[in-house]
């Protein structure tokens, strides 16, 4: 009896050993889901590796670097790096990204992007194409996405969705209505999908929508034009809760001093305290305005002025010349070298995007990696070689993301 207790125990201990290693194995490849609160405060760290995944709305971004901007601007002091994975017509399936070579399959092809990107961070643009499919496909596109969002969390990456952009024109009135009211379709489903998934949603059809019937914001009524890449990132920030800065740099001179808004830093007051020198802190570099738009200028507001005309320089280079009566107003500032700064950061995100989509993206894919890579298959090593010229670049715009100081005087030119 005790023998047959004995060796049911040993056979017990056996078994516990036999299977303990694939209960293991099992718990550690169950998809790790990243969470985070929606509401909270956005943030990116050191290292991380932001990845825009969708359609033609972020691959038409190759363009104006807009996103990416934002983005890099407003995180200056943080190491980050970017890679654009946007795909004209593409699907939660990848279905834009079918090559001649089988395999890999589509699908195969869009998770060996994302693998291979390794990303941190990835926001997630899909649904506009998918929407085309109404209702009808509205069940099959939500599996899609779920699938899709398992394989981004196995990577251990956070995860934003954006809703798809509207229609504004190019159709007759009742067919854009239709295809915005099933673009809203799928957009209240890709809400749902991130609340219960605790993923951040940013609702960018309304804000789109709404700059539409104001200014034109695509080139054909779907894609986005540079104004609309500019409203599309206004609207990323605020999803992301990153705060505006809006408020106008302001001296208010009297007959003893001269005193500036937080911002402001009087460096000398001059005499009378009519020729000014200062500072303007800046938090980040503001994005560029593009000419369409007239309402968001910077302003310089100088109130107590003596009755006269004064110009404004920025290390010694001509800003702008006003009356004091409109600088009490407050005057528009359009040029200077925190603009320049800014357009020379966004060319910089434009070459390194250039570089990236015909490394990962190579016009003669099937003959450098695909089945016909028995030919030229030798130019892997040039597409690898550009990763070189990516990093320098990157390095580039690390040097040049944060804001630098400059001086500014206020001189009387004349009454």
């Amino acid at each position: 009896m005790r023998n047959t207790k004995l060796l049911t125990l040993l056979g017990y201990i056996l078994l516990v050993f036999i299977t303990l290693p694939q209960k293991f194995a099992a718990a550690q490849n169950k998809t790790q889901t990243v969470t985070e609160t929606p509401g909270g405060t956005f943030d990116l760290k050191n290292g991380d590796r932001v990845v825009f995944l969708g359609s033609s709305v972020f691959e038409d971004d190759f363009q104006y670097g807009y996103l990416e901007l934002a983005l890099t601007t407003r995180f200056p002091d943080r190491n980050v790096t970017f890679r654009n994975l946007g795909w004209s017509g593409d699907n939660v399936w990848g279905d834009a990204r079918s090559t001649f070579t089988n395999p890999p399959t589509a699908y195969q092809h869009l998770m060996r992007n994302i693998a291979e990107a390794q990303p941190t961070i990835v926001f997630l643009a899909y649904g506009g194409v998918e929407a085309q499919e109404g209702q009808a496909g509205l069940a099959r596109f939500q599996d899609g996405l779920n699938s899709l969002l398992n394989k981004i969390d196995e990577l251990g990456s956070r995860v934003v969705l954006l809703s798809p952009v509207p229609v504004l024109s190019g159709d007759s009135s009742a067919n854009i209505a239709k295809r915005n009211a099933d673009l809203k379709l799928y957009s209240s489903a890709i809400a749902k999908i991130a609340s219960e998934r605790k993923k951040r949603f940013i609702d960018v059809f309304t804000p789109i929508q709404e700059a539409g019937k104001r200014v034109k914001v695509t080139e054909d009524g779907v894609h986005l034009n540079d104004t609309g890449y500019y409203y599309l990132a206004g609207a990323l920030e605020k999803g992301l809760g990153l705060s505006q800065e809006n408020k106008p740099a302001e001296i208010t001179v009297s007959k003893s001093a001269a005193d500036g808004s937080p911002s402001v830093k009087i460096l000398d007051s001059g005499k009378d305290f009519n020729n000014l020198k200062f500072t303007v802190e800046e938090s980040y570099l503001s994005l560029p305005i593009p000419s369409a738009i007239t309402d968001q200028t910077k302003k310089v507001k100088i109130s107590g002025l003596k009755k006269g005309i004064y110009t404004l320089t920025a290390d010694n280079e001509e800003v702008v010349t006003a009356s004091a009566k409109k600088w009490a107003e407050g005057v528009e500032i359009k040029q200077g070298p925190s603009f320049v700064q800014t357009k020379a950061l966004q060319q910089m995100i434009l070459q390194k995007n250039d570089l990236h989509f015909f490394q990962y993206r190579p016009m003669n894919e099937t003959y450098i990696i695909g089945f016909r890579a028995y030919e030229q298959g030798k130019h892997t090593k040039d597409l690898a070689d550009q990763s070189i010229l990516i990093k320098w670049i990157e390095s580039q715009i690390a040097l040049n993301r944060k804001p630098k100081e400059h001086i500014y005087k206020l001189v009387a030119v004349g009454n």
